[in-house]
């Protein structure tokens, strides 16, 4: 009888499937004791790792089992299911998400048969979303399912068609992705850019000026009617010692006034160039955080969901959503409330699945939750809160007022902007622009004249193109139509955990082997690392998504020209192994045979020719020593405790030379020590002279250390 009541009381069940125990908890909480909430940790069901496992002559059929450590996870499933009258498989609402519940609806059907599956999506994870989803369950969405089905076959057959001819060719251990490499290639690209660029030496001139006791700077903008050029410091002494016998009057002021436009809320790209530029995150780590802001956060003794799914190329926002912002902002700040809401273009590439990135509950200002939340969090959850309730808000005004000082044939110019309308920058702090955060101008009218205080000449080169950092190529794939949402964030990592890029100052860098896997892949796969056939591809997979073209053929149309590529460079292709092993003038000091140079992980090193039986190995001596007397080699080296890389002398430490500045295979023109490449925020990446005494591209408040603070 007892066995039997318990069955009763678990029929009318309804087992709900999400992917994470962080949303499982919070959901839970939502639902009534008929509900069930289990996490089944993402994908459980995929391709196997160890081979291709696509029948590419039927279709391109995938092969799939479960996952290695995955089965009892699933059988458990499996049980739950047999027991409830209702499964919910609420994946994330992405093709992804789509792929993961039309997996487990396959795999609880062949084990329970007759029990109803439905699959439900929401934007948020909030009490009224998460009630409204379990009343309108639907089927999986097969079009979504082939979409991610596409994608997942395609970058199978290029990554396990490329990755064993690498490492036949190359190098064992090598891999080679469809977006990775294009991503490398652009990366690779631009450094090859910086190497090549060549400074130039540039100055400027600022001038103070003196009304009363108000003091102020101005720079000259223009000499005898066109810009001024100064290519050196005998130039603009010269130029300082006719100023000098000028004086100083204002001939004109301008007033003008620009209406600032408010931005719309985050997209997923948008979103992690903020985080990269405001708050220093990586693409990685502001994905983590914002999950842990989708999934839900306890705040007192509820747990909600603080912000809608972060994944998303669409600025639209529901109608509810707009209401509730609309009506805090006409509470708060009534008059910066725009009479109808602020409509976004959403771009026309975007697959507009989801709304923006935006806060659930716009009542939850960053102020009244911060207690709740850690530091990162609060962090990126108030830039998020921030940029959303600005986006409803009037637009900014800020008057800017110029000032043109006359000194003989040079007019100097002041300019300073001050925001006269708030609007939208009331809700903004760590948002904030440089509008807000100009100098105020000094009190002074045309025809005054004014006193030379001091000249200020400052020396410059020109600067390269910048490398890379996390917001900069997210912002270049995104342009370029490459990748997607849930795509920007990995392409990144897997090139750092492959090695084929490292971060140097957040600038992303291709090491040597990168560079030699994108040198590879550029002339023999010219269509694989190509940005237009990368974005072509893309296009195809969002039209398989839209039911337009049969996943299938897109395929082939791609897998026979390119398997039959890869087949002619098997053969023709000679062995890059041999060539990567070079040999040199250096000698083994253990057993006296010579050393060759060979490519690992971490970039080039010297080993003994001697191997196995001699092990020795050493750094790669990079330039000369430029102490005078030394006839030691520069190499790298890094600290014991912190691993932080530092360029030292070999003779050390009869010679305690060092710098962190990376030798560079340049030799300085005016004094034959080799060149630096030196970083700093004001300048950026730039080259330099690492001879103090020398002005060949160097600035004069740069010195090189010799105190040796570590020991490799």
């Amino acid at each position: 009888m007892a066995a039997g009541t318990k069955k009763k009381q678990e029929k009318g069940k309804t087992l709900v499937i999400v992917e994470s125990p962080a949303k499982a908890k919070t959901i839970e909480k939502y639902l009534g004791a008929n509900y069930t909430v289990k996490a089944s940790m993402g994908h459980l069901i995929d391709l196997p790792k160890s081979r291709l496992a696509i029948d590419v002559d039927h279709d391109f059929e995938p092969e799939y089992i479960t996952v290695r450590g995955r089965a009892k996870l699933l059988k458990e499933l499996q049980a739950d299911a047999k027991k409830a009258d209702l499964v919910l498989l609420a994946s994330d609402n992405d093709r992804e998400g789509e792929a993961i519940a039309y997996h487990l609806r396959n795999a609880i059907q062949a084990k329970t048969g007759d029990t109803q599956i439905k699959r439900i999506v929401f934007n948020e994870i909030t009490p009224v979303a998460i009630k409204e989803a379990v009343t309108q369950p639907a089927d999986i969405n097969e079009a979504l399912v082939n979409a991610q089905k596409a994608r997942r076959v395609l970058d199978r057959l290029v990554g396990y068609n490329l990755s064993p001819l690498l490492w036949k060719k190359v190098k064992n251990g090598l891999s080679a992705g469809r977006v990775q490499s294009v991503a490398l290639r652009l990366i690779c690209e631009r450094e090859r850019e910086v190497e090549e660029f060549i400074p130039e030496e540039y100055w400027t001139l600022d001038a103070d000026f003196k009304k009363g006791k108000s003091t102020f700077t101005a720079q000259l903008v223009t000499w005898k009617g066109e810009k001024p050029v100064l290519p050196n410091e005998k130039a603009v002494n010269e130029l300082i010692d006719q100023l000098k016998q000028t004086k100083a009057v204002v001939v004109d002021q301008k007033e003008s006034e620009k209406s600032i436009r408010p931005k719309p809320p985050f997209t997923t790209s948008k979103l992690q160039q903020a985080a990269a530029n405001r708050l220093g995150f990586t693409s990685k780590k502001t994905m983590q955080i914002a999950q842990q802001l989708y999934e839900g956060v306890n705040i007192g003794n509820s747990r909600i969901g603080l912000i809608t799914y972060m994944r998303t190329d669409s600025v639209r926002i529901s109608q509810a959503a707009l209401e509730d912002v609309r009506k805090w902002i006409s509470e708060h700040f009534p008059k910066d409330l725009p009479k109808e809401a602020i409509s976004y273009t959403v771009e026309k590439k975007a697959q507009d699945a989801h709304e923006a990135i935006r806060p659930t509950y716009v009542t939850y200002t960053p102020d009244s939750i911060k207690e709740y939340l850690t530091r990162d969090q609060l962090r990126l959850y108030t830039i998020i809160w921030e940029r959303f309730v600005s986006s409803q808000m009037n637009p900014a005004r800020s008057k800017t007022i110029s000032l043109d000082i006359a000194c003989g044939d040079g007019i100097f110019r002041i300019s300073g902007s001050k925001i006269i309308e708030k609007g939208f920058y009331r809700v903004i702090k760590l948002l904030s622009s440089k509008e807000e955060k100009e100098p105020s101008l000094p009190n002074v009218s045309v025809g005054e004249n004014l006193e030379i205080v001091k000249f200020y000449p400052e020396q410059h080169f020109t600067q390269g193109p910048s490398r890379y950092t996390d917001a900069t190529i997210v912002k270049t794939l995104e342009e370029q139509g490459i990748g997607r949402p849930s795509t920007y964030a990995p392409i990144i990592s897997v090139l750092l955990e492959r090695y084929y890029v490292s971060r140097s100052n957040k600038q992303l860098v291709p090491t040597m082997l990168g560079r030699m896997i994108n040198d590879m892949l550029v002339e023999y796969f010219p269509n694989v690392v190509d940005v237009g056939f990368t974005a072509t591809m893309e296009s195809k997979l969002d039209q398989v998504e839209e039911n337009q073209v049969r996943w299938p053929q897109m395929i082939r149309e791609f897998y026979d020209p390119f398997i039959k590529r890869v087949e002619e460079v098997q053969q023709s292709l000679e062995s890059y192994k041999g060539s990567l092993d070079e040999k040199t003038d250096f000698v083994c000091e253990l057993c006296g045979k010579p050393m060759v140079k060979k490519l690992g992980r971490f970039g080039y090193f010297l080993a003994c020719s001697g191997f196995p039986e001699c092990k020795n190995t050493k750094s790669i001596p990079l330039a000369k020593c430029p102490r005078p007397g030394c006839t030691g080699d520069i190499v790298a080296r890094k600290n014991k405790g912190r691993g932080k890389e530092f360029y030292g002398c070999t003779r050390y430490p009869e010679c305690d030379f060092i710098t962190h500045y990376k030798p560079l295979p340049i030799n300085c023109p005016k004094c034959g020590q080799f060149l630096v490449e030196k970083y700093d925020k004001k300048n950026g990446t730039h080259k330099a002279c690492i001879n103090p005494d020398c002005d060949y591209l160097h600035s004069a408040d740069e010195e090189v250390g010799s105190e040796h603070d570590g020991e490799d």
